[in-house]
């Protein structure tokens, strides 16, 4: 099997896509290795501070914040970042190649149970060379984006990375601290029996989403004619790594808990990211009705509702939405 380096090699990456690819790993490493020691390393809890978010900081999350921002500022590849953990964008090497987002810590509050964790990125390119990079530099469609990938810290380190030809997934071997290839060519079946959604929301649905989900539940005894089974990490890493191993959809749809927000995941550094994963994998990614990279960003933190995976399912969900 092939390590990373022979990879990015194979796959003719821009040297500077290659290069951030790179830098992000040698984070991810240090990141495992202080979710490994835990509550031994003093990671765990709350930072005591909100983010942009209005979310409540988990330590580990504004630590794996501060090491890939200081990481990637350093490379000089990079003109400038975007975090879920920042306000605004950083500016970096003004005259660097790629902007790059990134949620440092995906599903941050499974990190005091010992449960999945990640950090999602995506690469775009740097069109105002010899300028500092803004928040308006950030703002590209999702098709624009060079590369995109995630690191899911379980039982083992993986990751999964496109470069806009199919989608290859690594390993960290703990005793080489090398990324070593052992997917390549992902694809997710266009049909599943399995899907990922936070049910707890269901009243704050939309009746097209709670009829979809009536249906699974109904199971055999419904009009699908078949039983579901339904699966929820509460990391969207978690989640879409297991639609890339075994395929489903997974959903977070707009509800009405919340009216002034249209969705709970971000477009940038979260729904972004793992559509270009899923469309490079034969999958389908929409926000129930439009194609996620095909949105005209607004914001960098803009947020949107996410339904991806199988691609019958994603079109089924979308015609739900389209009769009403």
């Amino acid at each position: 099997m092939s390590n990373l380096e022979t990879y990015l090699a194979a796959q003719n990456a821009q040297p500077a896509v290659a290069d951030i690819i790179t830098t992000i790993t040698k984070v991810g490493i240090q990141i495992s290795d202080l979710l490994k020691r835990g509550a031994l390393a003093d990671i765990l809890g709350e930072a005591g501070n909100q983010n942009v978010q209005g979310e409540e900081q988990k330590k580990l999350d504004v630590i794996a914040n501060d090491l890939l921002l200081d990481a990637l500022s350093s490379n000089p590849h990079c003109a400038g970042v975007a975090s879920e953990e920042l306000d605004n964008a950083t500016p970096a090497n003004q005259d660097g190649d790629v902007l790059v987002l990134f949620d440092p810590l995906d599903g941050s509050s499974n990190i005091d149970i010992n449960m999945a964790v990640g950090t999602i990125f995506s690469i775009l390119p740097y069109n105002n060379q010899g300028h500092p990079a803004t928040d308006e530099d950030f703002l590209q469609k999702g098709t624009a984006q060079l590369a995109s990938g995630y690191i899911l810290y379980g039982t083992s380190t993986v990751m999964s990375i496109t470069l806009g030809n199919g989608v290859a997934m690594f390993s960290l071997d703990p005793d080489t601290k090398a990324f070593v290839q052992i997917k390549d060519q992902v694809q997710i079946s266009a049909d599943t029996k399995e899907y990922a959604i936070n049910a707890s929301n269901y009243r704050y649905w939309l009746p097209p989403m709670q009829r979809y989900i009536d249906e699974f539940t109904a199971g055999k005894t419904g009009v699908r004619g078949k039983d579901f089974n339904m699966r929820w990490v509460a990391a969207m890493v978690g989640d879409i790594h297991r639609i890339l191993c075994r395929g489903g959809i997974f959903s977070y749809p707009f509800d009405t808990k919340h009216p002034d927000k249209p969705g709970k995941l971000r477009l940038m550094y979260e729904a972004n990211p793992m559509s270009l994963l899923i469309e490079q994998a034969g999958g389908m990614s929409t926000d129930a009705v439009n194609r996620i990279l095909d949105i005209e960003p607004t914001s960098i933190h803009q947020r949107v509702p996410v339904v991806l995976g199988a691609k019958n399912e994603v079109e089924y969900v979308k015609k739900l939405h389209e009769e009403v």
